[in-house]
């Protein structure tokens, strides 16, 4: 059985269990049972590698020990072991403060877990088929790492969780224009379910992961954030399946929680790739974790805000924001005067409003700035829809070679040779700063359509409306005239 009719299986055999109400549930109690067989999977090999190894998962509750045997416990004695003794155990397990102690991502994951199953029978169907799977198997795992993003996409349609995912080819963009390297330190501080880390992890092991001094110096260089439960549950899942040892690194947490000044320089980054929350407010006190002159509730700015003073000098982000943070007043033009001013904002790539949709369908745009030196001008290249097509849709999203006419006029790593055109243009740092640090410049290529002369416009519509007024009328006379035969 492949992969994905297993993956599909599986949801089918949930589908029929009264407790599991929904894409997210389903999502969520898929999540925390593929944990347990993937990193059973990874202790079996560590185990073999490493004579001294001990499973972070205490021997009575190890994928091995009670799920593995096709012929075993099921039924109530199923469902009261896992509601009444795994669930207990791992939510509690001790953990020390060693760095790489992978209880705290056991711990991490069934803080806020749930088994929605009400069916011991389809619970044990359910671990049945995920026993089948090997994710010591390379190429299988890769196959059902290519799945599980496949439902992470799907879990869209699950109402609010557009929040949690990026279309690949945004994040696969923007990582390549970033070009991460073993060792840089890369951080996520709203890294969903790991868009962004496992492209940064797939590019840089396709360029630069020769030997394995340079995956660990890329596996311990990774940092993330994620405020909410499911979501984070999801990216640990999802980090395992790509590969990483300690997955530890994503933190759950809320990184406006933290004082804006108490990041220091030991917090510096090399990179920051991210697509905040944004439309979101964030809730009461957490603005006063900010210096008076930056204080919003609004989430997508206080993010950036942050981003500016996490960078290294010569560090070097790309962030998803929405059109009002360009063309925001108040705070969002001093966050953006202090971007320009301590950071080189040297391209905005404008997407169309229908790149994310049908889950928000709202203008985003791609920054990209490099600190330490100021801005003296930004770049603009307005993304186009393929010609043919009105819009993105689920039928129809965006994808990477969408993106091949910017790469071509990107210029390479120091952007060189770039030259105005239909969908580029420039602007220096001295118009922004006397638009008043508006960033919401269209287009100068576009031709404006010629809509006509409004006069013969109002014209045409008076007598269209005229002509509508009349047919009304006629129809009303033959509707009387019928009535009274």
């Amino acid at each position: 059985m492949s992969a994905r009719t297993t993956v599909k299986s599986i949801q089918d055999i949930m589908r029929q269990d009264s407790g599991v109400d929904g894409d997210a549930q389903r999502l969520s109690q898929l999540c925390w049972m593929f944990f347990l067989k993937i990193i059973d999977d990874q202790d079996q090999e560590l185990e073999l590698l490493k004579p001294d190894y001990r499973s972070p998962v205490p021997e009575r509750f190890q994928w091995r020990t009670w799920a593995a045997d096709p012929e075993g416990i099921t039924g109530e004695a199923l469902l009261d072991f896992i509601n009444g003794e795994l669930f207990p155990a791992l939510k509690n397990l001790p953990v020390s403060a060693t760095p790489g102690d992978r209880r705290r991502v056991v711990r991490d994951v069934f803080e806020d877990a749930y088994n929605y199953m009400k069916s011991g029978q389809l619970m044990r169907q359910v671990v049945n088929r995920i026993t089948s799977i090997d994710f010591n198997n390379l190429s299988e795992r890769q196959h059902f790492g290519d799945i599980y993003e496949q439902l992470l996409n799907d879990l869209q349609s699950a109402g609010n969780a557009g929040e949690y995912y990026t279309p690949r080819a945004v994040t696969s963009f923007m990582v390549d224009r970033i070009d991460p390297r073993p060792g840089e330190i890369l951080f996520d501080p709203a890294c969903g379910t790991g868009g962004f880390l496992t492209c940064s992890l797939r590019h840089m092991r396709d360029r630069y992961v020769k030997k394995t001094t340079d995956e660990w110096l890329m596996q311990g260089a990774l940092r993330a954030v994620e405020k909410k439960q499911l979501p984070h549950m999801l990216c640990v899942t999802n980090m395992l399946l790509h590969g990483i040892e300690d997955p530890s690194f994503v933190r759950h947490d809320n990184t406006l929680a933290r004082p804006y000044i108490s990041y220091t320089q030991s917090d510096r980054v090399d990179i920051v790739l991210t697509n905040p929350p944004f439309g979101g407010r964030e809730e009461d006190g957490i603005e006063s974790n900010f210096p008076a002159h930056l204080r919003t509730r609004e989430t997508a700015d206080l993010f950036l805000a942050l981003i500016i003073r996490l960078l290294k000098p010569g560090g070097r982000a790309a962030v998803v924001l929405p059109d009002g943070t360009l063309f925001g007043e108040g705070v969002k033009t001093r966050i953006k005067e202090s971007l320009m001013e301590e950071c080189n904002l040297h391209t905005i790539v404008r997407l169309p409003n229908s790149v994310f949709k049908p889950y928000a369908s709202i203008g985003t745009n791609l920054l990209f700035f490099e600190r330490g030196t100021p801005t003296t001008e930004t770049w603009f290249w307005e993304h186009q829809v393929p010609a043919g097509q009105k819009a993105y849709s689920m039928t129809k999203p965006i994808r990477l070679d969408h993106f091949a006419d910017c790469t071509a006029w990107w210029g390479g790593p120091t952007r060189e040779g770039r030259a105005e055109g239909p969908q580029a243009w420039r602007v220096t740092a001295e118009e922004v700063k006397a638009r008043g640090y508006n960033l919401d410049i269209k287009n100068p290529n576009t031709v404006a359509a010629d809509h006509g002369d409004p006069e013969a416009l109002l014209a045409e519509l008076d007598a269209a409306e005229a002509e509508t007024a009349r047919l009304q009328d006629q129809l009303k006379a033959i509707l009387a005239e019928a009535l009274t035969r």
